[in-house]
């Protein structure tokens, strides 16, 4: 896939949960295009492997974990330290419930607890830090939902409420920071070949790929793709959208 060189020269972007998957291969996409990145994970050595190609005045990367409201503000705070104020900001930590996913009448309460902190909170909780900059200079704010929000997938009620939590959070915040040259967006990945697959119970992963028209799981650089577009210049006249990058299973 052909990319546009430098398109993201002198831009400082902030990815969570990048240390694989998805948000590795944001974080390679925007690093790959000019940007200077940082990034926060609990997987330190997905981050260092992310890391050891570029010089430290490109990339910056913390470990830690996202729940951790301390560990959030500490990031951010050294990161601006680094780098600047944040021009794009990608929301991507979040899961599932993964092996401890089940139907609702068998779920527990601690573990929607989580799903909801991880995939919600986390996401609420990083943009409130960056918004006020953003209102002074302008900026690109993308959300990660999933189109299990959309779907309803049976076994993932937590997960699906969360993610559409995200739509919700998104729709608002872009109405807000509209007037100041900010843009707010979400993306809704389907199924997406990533080491979460592994964790997730197979009949719910085979039920999603049944259910794909393309008849193919996608791959993170598939939504690394979409994220690029809605964080450039080019989508300047679009916000508070959710673009579904799930091969056809949902249409809207």
């Amino acid at each position: 896939m052909d990319k546009p060189e430098g398109r993201f020269e002198g831009k400082v972007v902030m990815i969570t949960g990048a240390g694989s998957g998805i948000g590795a291969g944001c974080a390679s996409r925007f690093l790959s295009e000019g940007a200077r990145v940082a990034i926060i994970d609990r997987e330190e050595d997905g981050l260092a492997q992310l890391t050891s190609g570029f010089p430290a005045d490109r990339v910056y990367a913390v470990s830690g974990d996202c729940t951790d409201e301390s560990v959030v503000t500490g990031f951010h705070q050294s990161a601006t330290e680094k780098f600047r104020a944040v021009d794009i900001l990608i929301n991507n930590v979040g899961q599932s419930a993964r092996e401890r996913a089940s139907e609702f009448h068998e779920s527990q309460e601690d573990v929607w607890r989580f799903v909801l902190e991880v995939s919600l909170l986390a996401t609420m909780r990083l943009s409130r830090l960056v918004v006020p900059q953003m209102r002074e200079r302008g900026g690109r704010i993308l959300n990660m939902s999933s189109d299990a929000a959309f779907a309803g997938d049976a076994g993932l009620v937590d997960y699906a409420t969360a993610k559409m939590g995200i739509i919700g959070f998104t729709r608002s915040l872009a109405r807000e920071l509209a007037p100041f040259g900010v843009t707010v967006n979400a993306v809704a990945p389907g199924a997406i070949r990533t080491r979460a697959h592994d964790r997730v119970p197979a009949a719910v992963i085979d039920r999603i790929r049944q259910q794909t028209p393309v008849g193919f799981v996608g791959e993170p650089s598939d939504v690394a793709a979409a994220i690029c577009f809605l964080a450039s210049d080019e989508a300047r006249f679009i916000t508070g959208q959710t673009l579904l990058v799930d091969g056809g299973r949902w249409m809207i």
